[in-house]
């Protein structure tokens, strides 16, 4: 179990992170929130990367502050992941495997296990200059996953990619998650939908909800509607896009009350959307 508790951190006289408290079990968590909720402060500061100005983060009951082990109980994938353009695939996933203390007779084959699971076995020798923006993102994930470590956390880890290389990444998620806790920061709420068991909301640095697709469905049912462009509303209401149908345009909204006959099925998107606007 990963336990964070009361963590508060600050940069200078801006807080960022004000009394977060939750509890994480093996499972897949979608991170969710606006830029500037928090959401990477959070991540680097369960990875040990921040240091905390109050609170405590705990695995397994041990606190992660200056625990020489943690280390290889962790994998992160940062929003922008960094290479040394000079050494191979297999050269820089090596790198990562003595910087995570790996045991030194098992890293081959954690490096040619990460490898095969995000497959990129044919650029195994390859330079990482050649490397297409697929691979190196699939590069990352290679190395977040090093050593089989208990818990993994990806920011942004879909961000640019193409569809092909989503719908690869929600495949490896179910692959690997058994036993593990993962943790995903993404805007892409449709990932999230399809990929993870949990969902935790975020907003001006707290956690607002935790639950499951259904729970954040649930916020919005009887809130959606299909109304024709031009209506009129007059309570507070949110207009989630504009959209064609009969040669017609209509406006997908979310409101606090009835404003046409027949309401829409929510979504997540929906339930997170009447958070954040209060509706």
């Amino acid at each position: 179990m990963l336990e964070i508790l009361e963590l508060h951190k600050s940069f200078g006289k801006k807080e960022v992170l004000k009394g977060i408290s939750i509890n994480l079990k093996t499972g897949v968590y979608g991170l969710l929130g606006t830029n500037g909720a928090g959401k990477t402060t959070l991540l680097r500061c369960i990875v040990n990367l921040y240091n905390i100005n109050k609170g405590k983060i705990k695995f397994q009951e041990k606190d992660i502050v200056n625990n020489s082990t943690f280390s290889k109980n962790i994998g992160y994938l940062p929003q922008k992941f960094g290479l040394f353009k000079e050494l191979t695939v297999y050269e820089m996933l090596e790198y990562f495997a003595i910087l995570k203390k790996l045991p030194k007779e098992l890293i081959d084959s954690y490096i040619k296990d990460s490898i095969k699971i995000v497959n990129l076995e044919d650029k195994i020798h390859d330079k990482t200059s050649t490397l297409s923006g697929g691979m190196i993102r699939r590069l990352g994930i290679a190395q977040a996953i090093l050593g089989n470590p208990k818990i993994i956390v990806f920011d942004e880890p879909t961000a640019g990619l193409d569809p092909e290389e989503r719908i690869r990444f929600k495949n490896l998620l179910s692959y690997i998650k058994k036993d593990k806790i993962i943790i995903v920061s993404t805007h892409i709420v449709e990932d999230v939908e399809a990929c993870c068991d949990k969902i935790i909301i975020m907003n001006d640095g707290k956690i607002i909800i935790e639950g499951n697709s259904g729970d954040i469905k649930s916020i919005a049912n009887g809130k959606v509607f299909e109304v024709n462009e031009g209506t009129k509303i007059n309570c507070n209401h949110f207009v989630e896009k504009t959209f064609e149908r009969d040669g017609k345009n209509f406006l997908r909204v979310i409101s606090s009350e009835k404003v046409a006959h027949t309401n829409v099925e929510a979504t997540i998107e929906d339930g997170y959307m009447c958070l954040l606007k209060g509706i």
